[in-house]
């Protein structure tokens, strides 16, 4: 990750969240791979619910806790874990939304995919976004391991989603919001 300053250059995450259908009618909401908390925070200060926000890395997670302390936010529930290798722990149908926000270059995306589909709740939505690979970007994964819109539609559907609607994220990323089918 790059320093906090030059990360935070890169997005709009109020504009980012709403233009991800993101709302305020939303109770339970999972961030996996919360980071610097660019997406968790805000999506916190919109949300009726909880966001739970996952990171692999302690610093991350410890730095997430002091914000929210700062910005005396209390609707977060920060968990320190290897959601890839053990799962996120919820059980099935229980979430209303999952954010998969520059995530899916990791060796097993569907992976992620298939445990975001086995917490949404039927009917619920998941927000995809990435770093472009069809420009360069100042910052993000190596081009040739970003995946792609059609590579990240084909997983989701794969996994049993069906595709709502797709976003070009200017400068650098695209969206793509999947939804759960009801049955």
């Amino acid at each position: 990750m790059p320093n906090e300053e030059m990360w935070s250059e890169f997005f709009d995450p109020q504009t980012i969240l709403e233009q991800m259908q993101l709302t305020s009618e939303l109770e339970d909401v999972v961030d996996l791979g919360s980071g610097y908390g660019t997406f968790s925070i805000p999506a916190a200060q919109i949300v009726s619910g909880t966001v739970h926000a996952f990171d692999i890395e302690p610093e991350m997670i410890e730095l997430l806790q002091r914000k929210t302390v700062q910005l005396n936010i209390k609707n977060t529930k920060l968990h320190l874990h290897d959601f890839i290798a053990d799962g996120s722990g919820f059980v099935d149908n229980s979430i209303d939304y999952v954010m998969l926000f520059n995530i899916l270059h990791h060796s097993n995306p569907k992976h992620i995919l298939d445990e975001t589909f086995r917490i949404l709740k039927p009917g619920s939505k998941t927000g995809i976004i990435h770093w472009r690979s069809d420009i360069p970007t100042p910052r993000g994964p190596q081009l040739d391991i970003r995946p792609t819109p059609e590579q990240c539609k084909q997983w989701a559907v794969e996994s049993g989603f069906v595709i709502n609607k797709e976003l070009i994220l200017e400068p650098y990323h695209f969206g793509i919001i999947i939804n759960k089918p009801l049955k």
